[in-house]
């Protein structure tokens, strides 16, 4: 099977194309071993795209742990420069199909040959029912115990859910005990990715990221959307910021006439190739 090698901020995916939708889930029982960074083709997921028909293309995402996340900011970048490279959408703005709803990546080719896509992420979703999040009352400073430290948290969806921790030091934060132990937090019914994040101005803050189901990732582009939203709703930044993550920036403004979320950053293309899927399975 045929496949490219992508990535958003060192955020990396194999994308595979499909028929369908439902087609595409045929992928998921190989998707552990073609992540695999030594016996595979190694990334941070699998995903699927193709031809749909309530948008110009779908997408789906599955995680290494064969779990399928309704959103991927950095997936959709790069499935939008795919598109527009491959001749599957032949214009620069387009509709794509995802678990979180409908998405709008709009693709700019620079003259350097360089890549970046503004994606109109849609309205971040604060009801706790919804996020999903237990409890009743707002769900921003809420606090919770986990891996034996206090937490104060915020709980945000972009159609994936997040909880957002404000630290004073990113660099004394242990991600990789912290993020499991708060992803699988009983507050979280359906699990939850996590954002740790140092604000450094107004207009400025540094994330790191467990991702859930995949663990620590360079970036996260729906979580630098909702580190976004719960900065400005905990009165920490403007809504317009640069996220700082370990793979590179990304820049989101919270649009305060339409209440949607716009994410902008670069989309690359590694290599392409052909893999046996079944052959790496044995």
């Amino acid at each position: 099977m045929n496949f490219v090698k992508v990535h958003g901020l060192g955020n990396d995916f194999a994308i595979f194309e499909s028929a369908s939708w439902e087609e595409a889930e045929k992928y998921q029982p190989f998707v552990s071993s073609v992540c695999d960074r030594k016996f595979g083709i190694g990334a941070d997921g699998l995903v699927v795209i193709g031809p749909d028909s309530q948008a110009d293309i779908f997408m789906r995402i599955f995680n290494p742990d064969g779990s399928e996340p309704e959103m991927c900011g950095n997936a959709i970048r790069c499935v939008a420069r795919y598109a527009i490279q491959r001749g599957l959408v032949n214009h620069n703005r387009m509709t794509v199909r995802t678990r979180a709803g409908i998405k709008l990546p709009e693709v700019k080719l620079h003259h350097d040959q360089s890549v970046t896509v503004r994606v109109d992420m849609g309205e971040p979703i604060l009801t706790r029912s919804l996020i999903p999040m237990l409890g009743e009352g707002s769900n921003c400073q809420v606090e919770l115990n986990a891996a034996g430290q206090n937490f104060t948290v915020t709980g945000i969806s972009m159609g994936n859910p997040h909880c957002i921790v404000l630290v004073d030091d990113i660099d004394t934060v242990p991600v990789e005990k912290w993020g499991p132990a708060l992803e699988n937090h009983v507050l979280f019914p359906a699990k939850t990715n996590v954002e740790f994040v140092e604000v450094l101005n107004r207009n400025e803050v540094i994330m790191r990221v467990w991702e859930r189901g995949a663990g620590v990732t360079l970036a996260c582009g729906t979580g630098a959307c909702a580190t976004a939203v719960g900065c400005a709703l905990n009165k920490k930044t403007e809504r317009a910021i640069t996220v700082h993550l370990l793979g590179g920036d990304l820049y989101i403004e919270w649009d305060e006439k339409d209440n949607h979320i716009y994410m902008t950053g670069p989309a690359v293309e590694v290599y392409q190739g052909e893999i046996d899927i079944e052959t790496i399975t044995r």
